[in-house]
């Protein structure tokens, strides 16, 4: 899906030949905003569904979401710089260390494995595809950090503290307000 819209970028360009180009692929974006990826995961720990998917040996790229709005801010300043662009933290970690970390960072100290029957199954009933949590995303953000872009969050452990704490913050809301804690 990437290439498909790389390409079509490419193909427009006779069409806006003054306009600059930034090519951002970008990782899972890690916010504790409700109806993301954070929110689905964060489930499974909390229902002590976290462990390991698979085999657990499958990278896992991503971006806080703080990280995420500077890179784009950053990309934005800097005229010159046009391409391709991994909008990801610096750290990948195999899918087993990810949620380990997510769950001592929540509090918990399990958390079921699942196996890929199981998680065709939990696919089914998402509406989702187990390729996205089975494929290997070994992403790094290269050209940025060569660059200079300094990330605020550039390893998981620190980055799921700080959303879990932003996550519990928003359920101390009057309920009517706190949807996202549900």
């Amino acid at each position: 899906m990437a290439r498909a819209w790389e390409a079509a970028l490419d193909e427009a360009a006779p069409d806006v030949r003054d306009v600059r180009k930034v090519k951002m692929r970008a990782a899972m974006v890690m916010s504790p905003d409700p109806g993301g990826v954070f929110e689905t995961l964060l489930t499974l720990v909390r229902r002590g569904l976290g462990g390991k998917a698979g085999d657990g040996r499958q990278y896992v790229s991503w971006i806080h979401h703080v990280d995420f709005v500077r890179s784009v801010r950053w990309l934005i300043d800097r005229e010159s710089f046009e391409g391709p662009v991994n909008l990801a933290a610096p750290n990948p970690l195999p899918y087993a260390d990810f949620m380990r970390a997510f769950r001592e960072a929540w509090g918990i100290s399990f958390g079921l494995p699942a196996t890929r029957w199981m998680l065709e199954i939990g696919a089914l009933l998402m509406g989702t595809e187990t390729e996205l949590v089975l494929k290997s995303r070994r992403v790094v953000p290269g050209r940025l950090l060569q660059e200079g872009f300094s990330f605020e969050f550039p390893a998981w452990p620190e980055a799921a503290r700080d959303l879990c704490v932003a996550w519990r913050r928003a359920c101390d809301l009057p309920q009517e307000e706190s949807a996202v804690c549900q």
